[in-house]
């Protein structure tokens, strides 16, 4: 059975520690907050407060790695960080480091399912790699070798298609609510732009009118956009789409 310690308590550490309190051969010795290391442990002494475990999980926020993995730096033990766009060689300090980075977006109020989760891993040898992917085989049915350059453009890729993504649903939300438009009118389009990724091609997916070189559409919607922002945000998207279909035009 492994051992487990979380370090940080926001959203990734909150739904890790919903899964590994379900898993089988996991034992989940504790959840420290970062701000709860003693000045002791600046020294280099892990916390012993708590059994030391098998692996110690870093999800706390990219800038805080650097300084919450010192407090670690002395210990045997596997120490990895949750994070996306931090290289391995973060974790420099310690002896045993490694990464265990699961592909989601987080949020506390909503529930999420690890078993669909990709979860990528490194580590600096074989033996706690396979230790990390026998972690993650406990959660998910997705698990990935995957090196520091590669999980950096996976995580940008996952900027775009998420972050970037659900901010354009704010947009949306914002344009209905001047004119008193439901924005419920709009869910089942989402819901049939994500399901087309299931079957096909983001390129062969697209439509819309600037797809269709369609211009006086587009003039009208820059016309009806009073934010020199959301002008500028759909102006760049109309010339990206049109950069990438205009051949085909």
């Amino acid at each position: 059975m492994l051992k487990v310690i979380i370090v940080g308590t926001g959203n990734v550490s909150h739904h890790l520690e919903r899964a590994f309190s379900e898993a089988e051969d996991i034992l989940l010795v504790g959840v420290l907050e970062s701000r709860s290391l003693t000045s002791d442990s600046l020294l280099g002494e892990p916390p012993s407060t708590l059994e030391e475990p098998d692996v110690y999980l870093l999800a706390v926020s990219d800038d805080a790695i650097p300084t919450v993995a010192s407090h670690f730096k002395t210990t045997k033990k596997l120490v990895v960080h949750t994070s996306g766009s931090v290289p391995l060689a973060a974790l420099a300090v310690i002896e045993r480091s490694g990464v265990f980075y699961p592909l989601q977006t987080f949020s506390k109020a909503q529930a999420v399912n690890f078993k669909f989760v990709p979860i990528g891993v490194e580590a600096g040898n074989d033996f706690d790699l396979n230790i990390l992917k026998k972690l993650a085989q406990t959660i998910s049915d997705t698990i990935v070798e995957i090196d520091s350059e590669q999980r950096k453009t996976l995580h940008l890729a996952a900027v775009f298609v998420n972050n970037f993504t659900n901010h354009l649903y704010h947009i949306g939300h914002e344009l209905c609510r001047g004119q008193d438009i439901p924005f419920d009118l709009l869910k089942p389009l989402i819901r049939e732009t994500a399901r087309k990724i299931e079957q096909f091609s983001p390129e062969a997916s697209q439509t819309g009118p600037a797809k269709r070189n369609d211009a006086k559409t587009i003039e009208r919607h820059l016309e009806a956009l009073q934010s020199g922002t959301q002008r500028e945000i759909y102006t760049i998207l109309t010339k990206s789409i049109q950069e990438v279909h205009g051949e085909k035009l």
